[in-house]
C-alpha cells in the first residue's frame, strides 16, 4: 500500500528544493578542484574483482584523490593477475584483512567487473567487524556491500570506484564533491529529477545495488533479509528482457514487495532487436508497477553511466517526491526547523548545511 506525502505549497517547496544538498542535473566532466582540509582522510585501495587494464591509471587515481583530501594507500595485491582476476580468491580476500588492519578511515575498490561473489567465503568477517571502516565501491562491489550488511550489520558505501572515476586526467566534479561530502558526514540531502516517481513519503533501511548482484545472492547466506526498506537498483548491459526477468526472481522471492519503495538508476548499454516490437524499459517499468504494491521513483543518478552518486547501505534514510522531485533524507540531526507539516518525515533533520549546489544543462 502506498504512502502519501503531505504537499507543500509553492513556497514550501521552493525552501525544500533550497534545503537540498545536491540538485542533479547532468555535469561535464571538469578538472579535479583542489580542496583544503585541516585532516586528510586515511584511504585504501584494493582491487577485489577484475584485474586492473591499465596499470598508469592507479597512480593518477591516487594523485588525483590525494588532491582531493586523502592520505592513500594501495594494496601490495592491489596490480595483481590471475587469469580475469586481480590474483587469486584467497589472495583478493586477504587484502580485505590487510585493509581491515591499517590505519585507514576508507576502503575503496579499484574497480568492479566480475569475481567479489567468489571471495565471500573467504572473507574474515568478524576482523572486518572488529575494525570498522567505511567501505566504498560500486556495480561487482554490491556482492561485498550486502554482504557486509547480512554478516555484520555494519553500513557501507556504494559510489565511484578508483580507476575509472578517479583515474583520468578529468575527473566528474559532483562524483568528486558527493563522494568527498559522504565520507566526510557533510551530505544530508540528495535530491533528482524524476519523470514518473510515484507518490511516497517514508522511512527505511537503504539498500540494494547492481541488480545482477543482487538476485544473485538470493538465497544465500549473504543477502539481508531487509523489510520495509527502501530497495535502489542498477545495471548495464542487460535487455530489458533481462532485467524483467531479474526483478521477476526478486518479485517470487517475495523481496519487492516487503520494500517501502523502489529505486530506480541507470539502466543502460543495451541494444534492441527488431522481435522486441516496442518492448523497452519504460514497459519493464510500467510491469513493475502493475506487479507491486510499493512506489517506485525513477531518476536516481546512480550506476554506469555518467553521474553516481555515492549512498550508504545499511542505513535508515527517508524518502520523498514532490512535483517532478525526489528526495533522499540520507543523515537526520535534531533541530531542523521544517515549514513542511509533522507527516514530511523526510523533512525531520537539521539543516547541517544548505550549500544549494545545482548544475544546469
Amino acid at each position: 500500500m502506498m504512502a502519501t506525502s503531505k504537499k507543500p505549497d509553492d513556497s514550501q517547496l521552493e525552501q525544500r528544493v533550497n534545503d537540498a544538498q545536491i540538485l542533479f542535473d547532468e555535469a561535464d566532466d571538469v578538472p579535479v578542484e583542489k580542496k583544503t582540509y585541516e585532516e586528510a582522510l586515511g584511504l585504501y585501495l584494493l582491487s577485489p574483482s577484475s584485474a586492473l587494464p591499465e596499470l598508469a591509471r592507479l597512480k593518477v587515481a591516487k594523485e588525483n584523490l590525494s588532491r582531493l583530501g586523502f592520505d592513500v594507500t594501495i594494496d601490495k595485491a592491489a596490480a595483481n593477475q590471475h587469469m580475469r582476476f586481480a590474483g587469486a580468491d584467497e589472495e583478493r580476500a586477504k587484502a580485505f584483512s590487510r585493509a581491515a588492519k591499517s590505519d585507514a578511515d576508507i576502503v575503496m575498490a579499484t574497480r568492479g567487473g566480475y569475481g567479489l561473489s567468489r571471495l565471500l567465503p573467504y572473507i574474515d568477517w568478524k576482523l572486518l567487524e572488529k575494525n570498522p571502516k567505511k567501505y566504498v565501491g560500486y556495480s561487482d562491489f554490491t556482492a561485498f556491500n550486502l554482504a557486509l550488511l547480512a554478516k555484520t550489520g555494519m553500513t557501507s558505501f556504494t559510489g565511484p570506484n578508483a580507476v575509472g572515476d578517479f583515474g583520468g586526467n578529468q575527473v566528474d566534479d559532483l562524483i568528486a564533491d558527493i563522494f568527498v561530502e559522504s565520507m566526510r558526514g557533510e551530505l544530508e540531502i540528495l535530491s533528482f529529477e524524476t519523470k514518473d516517481a510515484d507518490d511516497v513519503d517514508a522511512e527505511g533501511i537503504l539498500w540494494g545495488g547492481n541488480l545482477a548482484l543482487v538476485a544473485s545472492l538470493v538465497g544465500t547466506p549473504y543477502l539481508p533479509k531487509i523489510k520495509k526498506g527502501i530497495l535502489f537498483l542498477e545495471d548495464v548491459s542487460e535487455h530489458p528482457y533481462r532485467v524483467e526477468r531479474l526483478l521477476t526472481q526478486l518479485l517470487h522471492a517475495g523481496i519487492l514487495d516487503k520494500q517501502k519503495a523502489i529505486v530506480l538508476g541507470d539502466f543502460n548499454d543495451y541494444k534492441l532487436v527488431k522481435s522486441d516490437n516496442g518492448y523497452d524499459m519504460p514497459e519493464v517499468i510500467r510491469w513493475l508497477r502493475r506487479e507491486v504494491k510499493v512506489p517506485v521513483i525513477t531518476g536516481l543518478p546512480y550506476g554506469h553511466a555518467d553521474m553516481r552518486v555515492t549512498l550508504p547501505i545499511g542505513k535508515k534514510v527517508g524518502v520523498a517526491t514532490q512535483d517532478g522531485m525526489a528526495y533522499l533524507l540520507l543523515d537526520k540531526h535534531e533541530h531542523h526547523d521544517h515549514e513542511h507539516g509533522e507527516d514530511c518525515k523526510v523533512c525531520k533533520g537539521d539543516k547541517k548545511k544548505s550549500s544549494k549546489k545545482k548544475h544546469k544543462k
